[in-house]
């Protein structure tokens, strides 16, 4: 299988969707009266959905059995959280985008075809014109947000979260366009990154359940403290690459992911209290899902 195929597919049917979700929390996170700020946001919702449509479109047999197995590009939940959310919010979300990519198949290794590589070539520049447009909207809002001239229903914390998101997507996307694959090099950067991520996702979870679900608060602050720990950890051993650091935070995301996964499903079902919609817990277990495939594989 081409190496830079299928690494820029991969890349992109994780991220496309990732950042297609990113343009729909701000876009539901605006007041009525930032009507500029919804159709902006709206404008990137509905670029990013056309992206991964066309990622999907091309990716049969073209991507390894591991990233369709993983359940990282979507769940068994997130059709129903996709409809769910929909309904809650009134925002148009395609769901037949996940239903064709949860029937993709994964291909066998065989020499690059030239069509394809073009295809894919025009795709990761689009991607990387967008994905630059995204980054200068986010860094704006986040600018007037601090400064208190606009309102949005997600935390600061988060707007930076879901901006350093981009601009990690960007950067493994410009080391393939350049290099015809991911930089190896940098797992500990990697490894500091997704630890901080999911660090933040308890940070979160924790502060958008209700009140009156203590058990959970408290198991989520439990999570923010373990990934806190062993970025401090990473900090004094100046790389978390090495093989111990790297079992702990594979450990600790899978005991996450069961977590997340339990919590996806009773926000579904309506058995947990809180302002956590459906897609946006789906959204945070498929990046633990994403997470561990990478500590398994070493995917980078």
């Amino acid at each position: 299988m081409s190496n830079y195929t299928s690494t820029s597919l991969e890349l992109h049917l994780f991220f496309l969707r990732i950042m297609r979700e990113h343009a729909f929390f701000l876009e539901a996170g605006f007041p009525c009266k930032e009507k500029k700020w919804i159709q902006t946001a709206d404008w990137y919702r509905k670029e990013f959905e056309q992206l991964l449509r066309e990622a999907v479109s091309i990716s049969d047999g073209r991507i390894h059995k591991e990233v369709l197995e993983s359940e990282e590009l979507s769940t068994c939940f997130t059709v129903a959280a996709e409809k769910k959310t929909q309904q809650l919010s009134g925002v148009s979300i395609d769901s037949r985008i996940t239903m064709a990519e949860r029937s993709l198949r994964a291909g066998s290794d065989c020499e690059e075809n030239p069509k394809i590589r073009q295809i894919v070539n025009q795709l990761n520049r689009k991607a990387l014109k967008l994905l630059n447009g995204l980054i200068s909207f986010k860094e704006n809002l986040l600018r007037q947000i601090n400064n208190c001239r606009v309102y949005n229903a997600n935390y600061p914390l988060l707007v930076q979260h879901i901006l350093r998101e981009a601009k990690m997507y960007r950067e493994l996307l410009q080391q393939i366009m350049r290099n015809g694959c991911m930089n190896k090099e940098k797992l500990c950067d990697i490894e500091t990154f997704w630890n901080q991520i999911m660090m933040e996702h308890a940070l979160f979870i924790r502060g958008l359940l209700d009140p009156c679900e203590e058990q959970l608060i408290e198991t989520a602050d439990d999570f923010a403290k373990e990934y806190k720990e062993l970025l401090e950890m990473a900090r004094k051993q100046e790389c978390l690459a090495e093989d111990a650091l790297r079992q702990k935070s594979l450990e600790e995301t899978r005991k996450y992911q069961e977590f997340k996964t339990a919590g996806t499903e009773g926000i579904l079902d309506c058995k947990i209290s809180s302002v956590i919609l459906p897609l946006l817990a789906d959204h945070v277990l498929r990046e633990a899902n994403h997470y561990i495939r990478l500590l398994e594989h070493n995917a980078w």
